[in-house]
Protein backbone atom coordinates (compact mmCIF):
# COMPACT_ATOMS: atom_id res chain seq x y z
CA UNK A 1 0.00 0.00 0.00
CA UNK A 2 0.86 3.19 -0.41
CA UNK A 3 2.01 5.97 2.33
CA UNK A 4 -0.49 7.81 3.30
CA UNK A 5 0.45 11.87 3.83
CA UNK A 6 -1.21 14.53 5.33
CA UNK A 7 -0.68 18.05 5.41
CA UNK A 8 -2.75 21.53 5.78
CA UNK A 9 -2.05 25.35 5.38
CA UNK A 10 -4.13 28.18 7.23
CA UNK A 11 -6.21 29.93 4.81
CA UNK A 12 -4.91 33.60 5.25
CA UNK A 13 -4.91 34.70 1.37
CA UNK A 14 -1.81 34.13 -1.03
CA UNK A 15 1.36 32.29 -0.58
CA UNK A 16 4.90 33.56 -0.86
CA UNK A 17 7.51 32.01 -2.34
CA UNK A 18 8.57 30.55 1.16
CA UNK A 19 6.18 28.60 1.11
CA UNK A 20 6.88 26.81 -2.05
CA UNK A 21 10.06 26.14 -0.95
CA UNK A 22 9.32 25.09 2.33
CA UNK A 23 6.21 22.89 1.21
CA UNK A 24 4.52 22.83 -1.49
CA UNK A 25 7.88 21.79 -3.80
CA UNK A 26 7.62 18.86 -1.31
CA UNK A 27 4.34 18.32 -1.83
CA UNK A 28 4.14 18.12 -5.79
CA UNK A 29 6.84 15.48 -5.27
CA UNK A 30 5.08 13.41 -2.44
CA UNK A 31 1.97 13.37 -4.67
CA UNK A 32 3.55 10.86 -7.33
CA UNK A 33 4.08 8.38 -4.73
CA UNK A 34 1.58 8.44 -1.97
CA UNK A 35 -1.74 8.79 -0.81
CA UNK A 36 -1.79 12.85 -0.11
CA UNK A 37 -4.57 14.27 1.45
CA UNK A 38 -3.66 18.41 1.63
CA UNK A 39 -6.03 20.09 4.00
CA UNK A 40 -7.24 24.21 4.51
CA UNK A 41 -6.69 24.38 8.01
CA UNK A 42 -9.50 26.89 8.68
CA UNK A 43 -9.84 26.24 11.80
CA UNK A 44 -6.35 26.77 12.81
CA UNK A 45 -6.93 30.32 10.92
CA UNK A 46 -9.48 31.18 13.69
CA UNK A 47 -6.38 30.83 16.46
CA UNK A 48 -5.18 34.25 15.15
CA UNK A 49 -7.56 35.87 12.95
CA UNK A 50 -10.82 35.34 15.12
CA UNK A 51 -11.80 38.59 15.28
CA UNK A 52 -12.26 38.68 11.55
CA UNK A 53 -13.68 35.79 9.68
CA UNK A 54 -14.98 37.62 6.47
CA UNK A 55 -11.87 36.25 4.64
CA UNK A 56 -11.45 32.62 4.99
CA UNK A 57 -13.94 31.60 2.17
CA UNK A 58 -12.17 33.73 -0.30
CA UNK A 59 -8.26 33.10 1.14
CA UNK A 60 -9.56 29.21 0.71
CA UNK A 61 -10.15 29.84 -2.90
CA UNK A 62 -6.90 31.88 -3.15
CA UNK A 63 -4.85 29.60 -1.30
CA UNK A 64 -5.35 26.46 -3.30
CA UNK A 65 -5.37 28.26 -6.60
CA UNK A 66 -1.91 28.43 -5.09
CA UNK A 67 -1.27 25.34 -4.51
CA UNK A 68 -2.43 24.22 -7.93
CA UNK A 69 -0.27 26.70 -9.76
CA UNK A 70 3.09 24.86 -7.60
CA UNK A 71 1.59 21.62 -9.24
CA UNK A 72 -0.53 20.21 -6.92
CA UNK A 73 -2.66 17.90 -9.31
CA UNK A 74 -6.22 17.74 -7.54
CA UNK A 75 -7.04 14.32 -10.05
CA UNK A 76 -4.09 13.01 -8.06
CA UNK A 77 -5.04 14.36 -4.22
CA UNK A 78 -7.26 14.69 -1.98
CA UNK A 79 -7.71 18.41 -1.46
CA UNK A 80 -10.66 19.44 1.61
CA UNK A 81 -11.47 21.69 4.21
CA UNK A 82 -10.53 21.02 7.89
CA UNK A 83 -13.98 21.99 8.63
CA UNK A 84 -15.89 20.44 6.59
CA UNK A 85 -15.05 17.25 7.71
CA UNK A 86 -16.36 17.50 11.72
CA UNK A 87 -14.32 14.40 13.05
CA UNK A 88 -11.55 16.64 13.18
CA UNK A 89 -13.21 18.87 16.48
CA UNK A 90 -14.31 15.70 17.42
CA UNK A 91 -10.73 14.34 17.57
CA UNK A 92 -9.53 17.44 19.16
CA UNK A 93 -11.75 17.52 21.51
CA UNK A 94 -11.30 13.85 22.70
CA UNK A 95 -7.05 14.29 22.59
CA UNK A 96 -6.98 17.62 24.34
CA UNK A 97 -8.60 15.25 27.87
CA UNK A 98 -5.39 13.71 27.70
CA UNK A 99 -2.73 16.55 26.97
CA UNK A 100 -1.19 17.70 29.63
CA UNK A 101 -0.53 21.55 29.69
CA UNK A 102 2.86 21.84 30.25
CA UNK A 103 3.36 20.17 27.10
CA UNK A 104 1.71 22.49 25.23
CA UNK A 105 3.44 25.65 27.15
CA UNK A 106 6.78 24.97 26.22
CA UNK A 107 6.17 25.01 22.20
CA UNK A 108 9.08 27.19 21.08
CA UNK A 109 6.91 28.25 18.13
CA UNK A 110 4.48 29.53 20.77
CA UNK A 111 6.83 31.46 22.51
CA UNK A 112 8.26 33.10 19.30
CA UNK A 113 4.82 34.08 18.16
CA UNK A 114 3.87 35.97 21.56
CA UNK A 115 7.37 37.64 21.65
CA UNK A 116 7.12 38.86 17.76
CA UNK A 117 3.88 39.75 16.91
CA UNK A 118 2.62 43.00 19.35
CA UNK A 119 -0.47 43.38 17.02
CA UNK A 120 -2.82 40.10 17.60
CA UNK A 121 -4.03 38.81 20.92
CA UNK A 122 -2.86 35.59 21.60
CA UNK A 123 -4.26 35.06 24.98
CA UNK A 124 -6.45 32.75 24.21
CA UNK A 125 -6.91 28.56 24.18
CA UNK A 126 -7.22 28.03 20.63
CA UNK A 127 -3.72 29.49 19.98
CA UNK A 128 -1.97 27.40 22.78
CA UNK A 129 -3.57 24.60 21.78
CA UNK A 130 -3.58 24.33 18.37
CA UNK A 131 -0.47 21.80 18.45
CA UNK A 132 -3.36 19.73 19.79
CA UNK A 133 -5.57 20.24 16.51
CA UNK A 134 -2.29 19.83 14.44
CA UNK A 135 -2.28 16.04 16.15
CA UNK A 136 -6.01 15.09 15.55
CA UNK A 137 -5.53 16.36 11.94
CA UNK A 138 -2.70 13.62 11.38
CA UNK A 139 -3.80 10.86 13.74
CA UNK A 140 -7.34 10.82 11.80
CA UNK A 141 -5.95 9.79 8.58
CA UNK A 142 -3.52 7.44 10.16
CA UNK A 143 -1.01 9.75 7.82
CA UNK A 144 2.23 8.01 7.82
CA UNK A 145 4.46 10.37 6.61
CA UNK A 146 4.11 14.40 7.71
CA UNK A 147 5.91 17.10 5.33
CA UNK A 148 7.16 19.33 7.78
CA UNK A 149 9.61 22.34 8.37
CA UNK A 150 12.51 22.20 11.25
CA UNK A 151 10.13 24.65 12.88
CA UNK A 152 7.40 22.60 13.18
CA UNK A 153 9.25 19.76 14.30
CA UNK A 154 8.38 20.30 17.85
CA UNK A 155 4.78 19.73 17.10
CA UNK A 156 5.26 16.87 15.09
CA UNK A 157 7.25 15.68 17.74
CA UNK A 158 4.30 16.15 20.41
CA UNK A 159 1.31 14.22 17.78
CA UNK A 160 3.56 11.19 18.37
CA UNK A 161 3.82 12.04 22.38
CA UNK A 162 0.03 12.35 21.96
CA UNK A 163 -0.56 9.13 20.46
CA UNK A 164 1.59 7.51 22.45
CA UNK A 165 -0.71 8.34 25.61
CA UNK A 166 -3.52 7.64 24.03
CA UNK A 167 -2.53 4.54 22.57
CA UNK A 168 -0.90 3.62 26.46
CA UNK A 169 -4.26 4.40 27.70
CA UNK A 170 -7.42 2.75 25.60
CA UNK A 171 -5.70 0.15 22.94
CA UNK A 172 -2.91 0.64 20.09
CA UNK A 173 -5.32 2.88 17.85
CA UNK A 174 -3.06 5.34 16.05
CA UNK A 175 0.56 5.02 14.50
CA UNK A 176 2.96 7.06 14.81
CA UNK A 177 3.70 9.21 11.91
CA UNK A 178 7.20 10.26 10.58
CA UNK A 179 8.36 14.16 9.09
CA UNK A 180 9.77 14.49 5.59
CA UNK A 181 12.31 17.38 5.87
CA UNK A 182 12.47 19.72 3.14
CA UNK A 183 16.22 19.80 1.25
CA UNK A 184 15.53 23.35 0.43
CA UNK A 185 17.13 26.23 2.19
CA UNK A 186 14.74 28.59 4.50
CA UNK A 187 13.94 31.55 2.33
CA UNK A 188 14.31 34.53 4.43
CA UNK A 189 11.98 37.69 4.33
CA UNK A 190 12.63 40.95 2.73
CA UNK A 191 13.98 42.27 6.61
CA UNK A 192 15.82 38.78 6.94
CA UNK A 193 13.78 36.89 9.60
CA UNK A 194 11.88 34.12 8.25
CA UNK A 195 9.25 35.00 5.69
CA UNK A 196 5.75 35.27 6.80
CA UNK A 197 2.50 37.03 5.95
CA UNK A 198 2.63 38.14 9.84
CA UNK A 199 5.77 40.02 9.65
CA UNK A 200 4.56 42.06 6.19
CA UNK A 201 8.34 40.32 4.54
CA UNK A 202 6.89 38.30 1.88
CA UNK A 203 7.09 37.73 -1.42
CA UNK A 204 3.87 36.21 -3.20
CA UNK A 205 3.82 33.32 -6.04
CA UNK A 206 3.06 35.23 -9.25
CA UNK A 207 4.17 38.77 -8.19
CA UNK A 208 3.85 41.22 -11.24
CA UNK A 209 6.94 42.99 -12.26
CA UNK A 210 6.55 46.23 -10.70
CA UNK A 211 5.96 45.09 -7.36
CA UNK A 212 8.67 42.61 -7.36
CA UNK A 213 11.03 45.35 -8.15
CA UNK A 214 10.13 47.27 -5.69
CA UNK A 215 10.54 44.97 -3.13
CA UNK A 216 13.77 43.26 -3.96
CA UNK A 217 14.78 47.52 -3.71
CA UNK A 218 13.50 46.90 -0.53
CA UNK A 219 15.63 43.73 1.13
CA UNK A 220 18.49 43.63 3.58
CA UNK A 221 21.99 43.58 2.55
CA UNK A 222 25.28 43.86 4.12
CA UNK A 223 25.34 47.10 6.07
CA UNK A 224 29.03 47.11 6.38
CA UNK A 225 29.16 46.98 2.31
CA UNK A 226 28.82 50.91 1.77
CA UNK A 227 30.73 51.06 -1.78
CA UNK A 228 31.10 48.18 -4.72
CA UNK A 229 34.47 47.85 -4.14
CA UNK A 230 33.69 47.21 -0.12
CA UNK A 231 34.79 43.50 0.67
CA UNK A 232 31.31 42.03 1.47
CA UNK A 233 29.29 39.65 3.73
CA UNK A 234 27.35 37.92 1.29
CA UNK A 235 26.04 34.67 4.15
CA UNK A 236 24.25 38.00 5.95
CA UNK A 237 22.47 39.06 3.07
CA UNK A 238 19.26 38.54 2.08
CA UNK A 239 19.54 39.24 -1.41
CA UNK A 240 22.46 36.50 -1.79
CA UNK A 241 20.31 33.75 0.28
CA UNK A 242 18.06 34.05 -2.46
CA UNK A 243 20.76 34.07 -5.30
CA UNK A 244 21.70 30.65 -3.00
CA UNK A 245 17.92 29.91 -3.93
CA UNK A 246 17.36 30.69 -7.49
CA UNK A 247 20.93 30.43 -8.83
CA UNK A 248 23.08 28.02 -9.55
CA UNK A 249 26.20 30.08 -10.27
CA UNK A 250 25.94 31.78 -6.26
CA UNK A 251 29.46 30.59 -5.35
CA UNK A 252 31.47 32.80 -7.76
CA UNK A 253 28.76 35.73 -6.78
CA UNK A 254 30.06 34.94 -2.90
CA UNK A 255 33.69 35.17 -4.03
CA UNK A 256 33.24 38.48 -6.22
CA UNK A 257 31.05 39.65 -3.53
CA UNK A 258 33.37 38.48 -1.17
CA UNK A 259 36.29 40.23 -3.53
CA UNK A 260 34.37 43.77 -3.44
CA UNK A 261 33.79 43.21 -7.41
CA UNK A 262 30.36 43.35 -7.40
CA UNK A 263 27.51 46.02 -5.53
CA UNK A 264 24.44 46.11 -4.14
CA UNK A 265 22.39 47.32 -7.08
CA UNK A 266 24.00 45.52 -9.47
CA UNK A 267 23.35 42.16 -7.11
CA UNK A 268 19.51 43.53 -6.96
CA UNK A 269 18.73 44.22 -10.66
CA UNK A 270 19.90 41.10 -11.80
CA UNK A 271 18.17 38.67 -8.38
CA UNK A 272 14.91 40.89 -9.87
CA UNK A 273 15.45 39.48 -13.79
CA UNK A 274 15.42 35.96 -12.40
CA UNK A 275 13.14 36.05 -9.73
CA UNK A 276 10.79 37.71 -12.50
CA UNK A 277 11.56 34.76 -14.72
CA UNK A 278 10.55 32.39 -12.25
CA UNK A 279 7.34 34.09 -11.23
CA UNK A 280 5.84 35.05 -14.71
CA UNK A 281 4.92 31.37 -15.79
CA UNK A 282 3.36 31.13 -12.51
CA UNK A 283 1.24 34.20 -12.95
CA UNK A 284 -0.29 33.66 -16.30
CA UNK A 285 -1.34 29.88 -14.52
CA UNK A 286 -2.85 31.59 -11.58
CA UNK A 287 -4.72 33.48 -13.37
CA UNK A 288 -6.12 31.07 -15.39
CA UNK A 289 -7.24 28.65 -12.24
CA UNK A 290 -8.21 31.44 -9.90
CA UNK A 291 -11.02 32.95 -13.10
CA UNK A 292 -12.89 29.98 -12.31
CA UNK A 293 -13.65 29.62 -8.59
CA UNK A 294 -17.11 27.36 -9.09
CA UNK A 295 -14.41 25.00 -10.37
CA UNK A 296 -11.95 25.29 -7.36
CA UNK A 297 -14.93 24.85 -5.38
CA UNK A 298 -16.29 22.07 -6.69
CA UNK A 299 -12.52 20.14 -6.17
CA UNK A 300 -12.50 21.07 -2.63
CA UNK A 301 -16.58 19.55 -1.94
CA UNK A 302 -15.50 16.11 -3.31
CA UNK A 303 -12.01 16.09 -2.20
CA UNK A 304 -13.88 16.79 1.59
CA UNK A 305 -16.56 13.93 1.13
CA UNK A 306 -13.80 11.60 0.48
CA UNK A 307 -11.60 12.96 3.61
CA UNK A 308 -14.95 12.45 5.76
CA UNK A 309 -15.27 8.76 5.14
CA UNK A 310 -11.34 8.36 5.85
CA UNK A 311 -11.93 9.89 9.36
CA UNK A 312 -15.30 8.37 10.64
CA UNK A 313 -13.85 5.16 10.07
CA UNK A 314 -10.81 6.07 12.64
CA UNK A 315 -13.54 7.81 14.64
CA UNK A 316 -15.48 4.68 15.43
CA UNK A 317 -12.26 2.84 16.28
CA UNK A 318 -11.37 5.75 18.80
CA UNK A 319 -15.36 5.47 20.08
CA UNK A 320 -14.59 1.76 20.23
CA UNK A 321 -11.38 2.35 22.35
CA UNK A 322 -13.05 4.60 24.59
CA UNK A 323 -16.29 2.26 25.41
CA UNK A 324 -18.17 5.10 24.53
Amino acid sequence: MKKRVLSGMRPTGRLHVGHYFGALKKWVELQEECDCYYMSSDWHALTTNYVDTSKINENTLEMIADWITAGINPHKVIIFRQSKVPQHTELFLILSMITPLSWLQRCSTYKEQIKEIKNKDFNNYGFLGYPVLMAADILLYKANIVPVGCDQLSHLELTREIARRFNNLYGNVFIEPKEELSKEAKVPGLDRRKMSKSYDNSIFLGESDDILREKVKNMFTDPLKIRKNDPGHPDDCVVFAFYKIFDKDYINRRENCKAGLIGCIMCKKQITEILSEFMNPLAIKRKDIISDKAHLEKFIENGSQKAQEIAQKTILEIRYALKF
